[in-house]
């Protein structure tokens, strides 16, 4: 055969495969899209709802508390909070870094009979406080 007469009819071949596994390509890319998309809608929708169901944006301390809330000297104890619609969120005494959050967890060992005091602010200047103490068993 005449390598002059194959090669165009290979070529349009090549061509067609190539826009063929495109179009595949293009078509799972787009169907990947629209459902990452939904999904993402649905996770939005779900926050939304958790968030009004908290309390909307209102400013508030939702919990705050010590697990255990009597420990021995330098023992361990979890101390927890959620906030809503807070720009910053401070712990006094300071244990380790806080910030905004729903859930949040950390950890402290006080030496001595501790009162710990959650403030909450939001960006307007509003603020909520509330305390809890760990108290040290004898």
């Amino acid at each position: 055969m005449n390598l002059r007469r194959i090669l165009p009819w290979l070529t349009v071949i090549l061509l067609i495969a190539v826009i063929y596994d495109g179009a595949i390509f293009y078509s799972r890319w787009s169907a990947n899209q629209a459902v990452s998309q939904k999904q993402e809608a649905k996770e939005t929708e779900h926050a939304r709802n958790v968030v009004k169901m908290l309390g909307g944006d209102e400013l508030g301390i939702l919990s705050f508390y010590a697990a255990p809330g009597s420990i021995r000297a330098g023992g361990p104890t979890t101390i927890c909070y959620g906030v809503n619609g807070a720009k910053t969120v401070h712990l006094d005494p300071p244990t380790e870094e806080v910030w905004p959050a729903l859930s949040h967890c950390l950890q402290a060992s006080p030496r001595k009979t501790t009162e710990y005091k959650l403030t909450a602010e939001d960006g307007a200047g509003h603020s909520v406080s509330q305390a809890i103490t760990v108290k040290i068993k004898p």
